[in-house]
């Protein structure tokens, strides 16, 4: 067995996955999102407190695992350094405490293996990551130690326009599920919000345009909420459909999964089901309880690192950013 801990952002979450089957034994989260909420995003310093406060408490449902732990793995990058090193300590603790390997996990990877909970790995496939911090897609030849990054955004992230659009309507954290819900009562073809990079002939995201048209339909005081929100989800998922269209054009994958917080995003994944009915491709996600930040998906790539035995010295550092 193996005791993952994830604490890169505002979930703290522990998770005890069997080595041999892959199977979840445990696995619990307390999400932060309240706290934050007010603040219409995550303040580091207060997302590190409470950290401190929850691992404890979980960790203390999983003591009766620990005789037959056979590792320790956590998240060590990327993500915020003051949230990271809580959960990187508790593992060093851990691994000092019951003498066992310390395995230090890359959390974008994780998201990957969050589409592999509990099932066997596909060692061929592209990804799709969207979530508060990143839009990159991937490209994974012969399992997680090849992976090449084909695509990503030049500013903000799909998932972090979704929150700046909320904060800007006066919403809410997180904005993604809270703007996707009021776009179901709203006219998406109310607004024609500009698509980002349309006539542009590269694969790589922006959102920071966007994001700047929808601030002005809000300023101009003549739109509902509803329409907003419906609008701008429209447009935010077409930039990443025709990006991904351009990309289908020399390179149709086999295989192809969409991970990430902001995956949840049914529209989306509707859209991609579409898509992969015409390409003709294998479309694989997650269950939504592990899009989010979680330990269960820390777990998963872990058992595969574990058999490899790719383990970490005491002295491992956490990393804010990170480069496939």
């Amino acid at each position: 067995m193996i005791l993952s801990i994830e604490s890169s952002c505002d979930d703290s979450s522990i998770a005890i996955t069997e080595i041999n089957s892959n199977k979840l034994l445990f696995h619990k989260k307390i999400s932060q999102e309240l706290e934050h909420s007010k603040y219409g995003g995550v303040v580091p310093e207060l997302a590190s407190r409470l950290h401190l406060e929850a691992l404890p408490k979980i960790l203390d449902d999983t003591k009766e695992f620990f005789p037959k732990l056979k590792a320790i793995a956590v998240t060590n990058a990327p993500g915020l350094s003051v949230t990271l090193n809580e959960g990187v300590m508790m593992a060093k603790a851990l691994s000092v405490s019951l003498n066992l390997p310390l395995i230090g996990v890359n959390h974008l990877i994780g998201h990957i293996y969050s589409t592999f909970i509990e099932k066997e790995s596909i060692d061929d496939i592209m990804i799709l990551l969207v979530s508060g911090g990143h839009t990159k897609i991937l490209d994974m030849k012969g399992g997680y130690k090849n992976i090449t990054e084909l695509a990503t955004t030049i500013d903000d992230s799909f998932g972090e326009s979704f929150d700046k659009v909320a904060k800007m309507l006066d919403l809410g954290y997180p904005g993604g599920p809270i703007i996707e819900k009021l776009a179901l009562n709203g006219d998406e073809n109310k607004i024609n919000f500009p698509i980002p990079l349309r006539q542009s002939p590269e694969i790589k995201f922006s959102y920071s345009g966007l994001k700047n048209a929808v601030r002005l339909a809000i300023m101009e005081n003549k739109y509902s909420k509803e329409d907003i929100a419906a609008s701008f989800q429209k447009a935010a998922i077409t930039h990443l459909t025709m990006k991904l269209k351009k990309l289908f054009k020399t390179n149709i994958p086999e295989n192809f999964a969409i991970v990430g917080g902001a995956s949840a995003n049914l529209k989306l994944r509707d859209e991609l089901t579409t898509m992969a009915k015409k390409y003709n491709f294998n479309l694989i996600y997650p269950e939504l309880k592990y899009c989010s930040d979680n330990a269960a998906m820390i777990g998963r790539i872990a058992v595969e690192m574990y058999k490899n035995k790719e383990f970490s010295d005491l002295d491992m550092k956490v990393k804010a950013r990170v480069e496939f």
